[in-house]
């Protein structure tokens, strides 16, 4: 189907306690409104409180993990990146991770969750995959327009440079770390595209592109036992010292407490 609406008590109760606090990721979106208890929950690294109100958002590919599973329940809506409708220029952003929204904004957005449990609960011969794709857009949309605490505003046109960069950086963060390849390939000068993500994030290009690797490297070290070396390659590094002193550089650890060996 591509979309479900369940809650964290029937998440808790399905997965072990285990795999829920290990780092772990999946290939689809989850979306968590926090209805109840209090706690926080780790997403790439990043430790978020929750709380009655706070919406969690875990994007494909992303490590995240549970803390004292059972402490906090909410509505969970998990739908894969296919399934919404094509949402065009009102695209949602792509930085903030969780939100507190004002009660109006968590009060229309615990209604439409609950609409799309609805729909997707009614006998299959009932059920509309169009009405389930335009209520996920309604709910993405409402998200789109939270505010975001500590993200840069940029004019549209440098915003809209900003997120071609940002894709072109998922497709190729593995084959290339040069800031000017990412120029060229957008068809800008270094500097315009720097420029960009300066207004965007508060950081030039060439950190954004090493983040991104550093941050795919800390989901390997966490979620596999793959060796090191092999990580390196991965990331497109050839040789596993130059690796381990790029790692080491830019996050000052390396496989902490992991034991494991290249």
């Amino acid at each position: 189907m591509g979309i479900e609406v369940v809650t964290l008590a029937d998440i808790t109760g399905r997965i072990p306690v285990d795999t829920l606090t290990s780092a772990h990721r999946a290939d689809f979106h989850t979306l968590i409104l926090i209805t109840a208890g209090e706690g926080h929950h780790e997403i790439d690294f990043v430790a978020h409180p929750c709380r009655p109100g706070t919406l969690l958002w875990v994007r494909p590919g992303q490590a995240h993990r549970f803390h004292l599973p059972g402490h906090l329940d909410g509505k969970v809506v998990l739908f894969t990146a296919d399934f919404p409708s094509n949402l065009g220029s009102a695209e949602p952003r792509l930085t903030a991770p969780s939100w507190t929204p004002p009660k109006p904004d968590r009060t229309a957005i615990s209604a439409t969750i609950d609409q799309i449990a609805t729909e997707r609960s009614a006998p299959t011969h009932a059920m509309s995959v169009a009405l389930l794709r335009h209520l996920l857009a309604t709910l993405l949309l409402r998200i789109n327009r939270l505010p975001t605490e500590n993200v840069h505003r940029a004019d549209s046109a440098t915003a809209e440079l900003f997120c071609r960069f940002q894709a072109e950086l998922e497709r190729s963060y593995a084959i290339t770390r040069s800031a000017e390849h990412y120029a060229a390939r957008l068809g800008y000068t270094v500097k315009h595209l720097t420029r960009a993500c300066v207004a965007a994030t508060g950081h030039p290009a060439k950190h954004l592109i090493d983040a991104r690797v550093v941050l795919e490297a800390k989901r390997l070290l966490a979620y596999t036992d793959a060796p090191i070396a092999d990580i390196g390659r991965r990331l497109g590094f050839t040789d596993p010292t130059n690796f381990g002193k790029f790692f080491t550089r830019h996050t000052n650890t390396f496989r902490q407490a992991q034991n494991l060996t290249p």
